[in-house]
């Protein structure tokens, strides 16, 4: 497991014990800086229909084999929106579409993981463990990387500086490792004043583990505060504009305020560098819907975080990029209840300023019957570790040795796909 500093100082003091347990691990010197480069990892929980997101819709299979989930061409109402003649986006991704003619949007099609069977919990596993094999390693690729990156301190900064960020009620296992990393996440809590934190440092202050715990976690929450300027708006924590107690009410951020949220803490100049967080409800087995229902609803909220990701950004969002992706895909032809079941072959996005785009990334197999795999779903034709190994080595700086040895390790690891970054 990693060691945490939660970000927000609303959960410090219920993350004592914890932190007092992390003090005790051997601190990590800093090393070089990645500079101002950002990443951000989206994980898609449920397995995206990229057949939905992306449509093919010039496949001359692609209507028959569709059914009712079919979308139309760029011509009619509701169409999907054209990106190259073969391809287009679903309607509820209409605020990124004007990216792919900037170049700021990347799309890889046909893509997928070494897992070839249909469980969420395995196939989500080793999406982020980045081995062959589901529960081969109790780490993730991504804390890995970062781990090749000077080992998670970001070079001149303080103890509770961090390379990555963990954004969510908890740390997905692709940022579990040996290199620390902060969390955040919002909280019901009011904010602890200065007077009762003083009081507590001085009762530390004999017991090396618990002050050195409690001031790397203050040094922690103060970066927070000032990427978020949680001093003049604490609403988005939770908390009151008056410093008053919260009333009663869920603090889950919508998905407009997660992206805007993950964007500043990156923008900040004292802030981590790459971040991963988790969007939920892509397991359209019902009702699946089309440009409405429940997969438009899942695809509008990750528009909205990717808007808002990027005016939380401002001006880092041109060394920035977003890798958005899932576990695996879902049957190419609709079930009986209008949705679809577990698949394999699915899209991918990369987004960002840095990103070399304006294109579709796809050796395409065809949507004829004997062109599925397994006769049920799009056939894999991209190994999505491909797609993470040229942005971890064009816009990271990793090499290929540390990238095949260390981060996505196995036999049979794919070169990484160049090009994908601008210079």
């Amino acid at each position: 497991m990693s060691p945490i500093l939660d970000l927000n100082r609303r959960h410090l003091l219920a993350s004592l014990g914890t932190a007092a347990a992390m003090a005790a691990m051997p601190r990590v010197s800093f090393a070089r800086t990645v500079g101002d480069q950002r990443f951000v990892l989206i994980v898609l929980r449920g397995g995206m229909d990229g057949l939905a997101a992306v449509a093919p819709y010039a496949d001359r299979d692609y209507g028959s084999l569709r059914g009712r989930l079919a979308l139309a061409d760029p011509n009619a109402q509701g169409g999907v929106l054209d990106l190259n003649g073969f391809f287009g986006l679903n309607p509820a991704l209409a605020d990124i579409h004007p990216w792919y003619a900037e170049g700021q949007l990347l799309v890889a099609h046909a893509v997928a993981t070494p897992y070839r069977d249909r469980s969420h919990f395995d196939a989500q596993d080793l999406l982020e463990n980045g081995t062959v094999t589901p529960h081969g390693t109790a780490t993730g690729w991504l804390n890995r990387a970062i781990g090749q990156l000077g080992g998670g301190q970001l070079e001149g900064g303080a103890a509770g500086r961090r390379l990555g960020l963990a954004v969510g009620q908890g740390v997905p296992l692709v940022l579990r490792g040996t290199a620390p990393v902060a969390s955040w996440a919002p909280s019901p809590l009011k904010e602890a004043d200065g007077d009762f934190l003083d009081r507590v440092a001085a009762l530390y202050a004999g017991d090396p583990l618990l002050a050195n715990a409690l001031k790397a976690g203050l040094e922690s929450a103060s970066m927070a505060d000032h990427a978020l300027n949680a001093d003049a708006d604490m609403s988005m924590d939770g908390g009151m504009a008056d410093g008053s107690a919260p009333k009663a009410k869920s603090v889950r951020l919508d998905p407009a305020q997660l992206g805007e949220t993950t964007g500043r803490l990156l923008a900040d100049a004292n802030g981590p560098r790459i971040a991963a967080l988790d969007l939920q409800g892509w397991d359209t087995h019902t009702q699946q819907g089309t440009t409405a229902g429940r997969l438009a609803g899942a695809l509008g909220n990750l528009s909205k975080v990717l808007v808002s990701l990027r005016a939380g950004l401002g001006p880092a969002w041109s060394q920035t990029v977003v890798a958005v992706v899932t576990e695996f895909g879902r049957t190419a032809r609709p079930n009986g209840t209008g949705g679809t079941d577990h698949g394999t072959a699915t899209a991918a996005f990369l987004a960002g300023g840095a990103v070399q785009g304006g294109r579709v990334l796809a050796d395409w197999p065809g949507l004829a019957d004997d062109r599925l795999y397994q006769g049920r779903d799009l056939a894999p034709t991209q190994d999505l570790r491909a797609l993470m190994k040229g942005v971890l080595q064009e816009h990271l700086g990793l090499d290929a040795g540390a990238l095949n040895k260390a981060v996505f390790p196995g036999d049979g690891s794919p070169a990484a796909v160049p090009g994908l970054i601008r210079t």
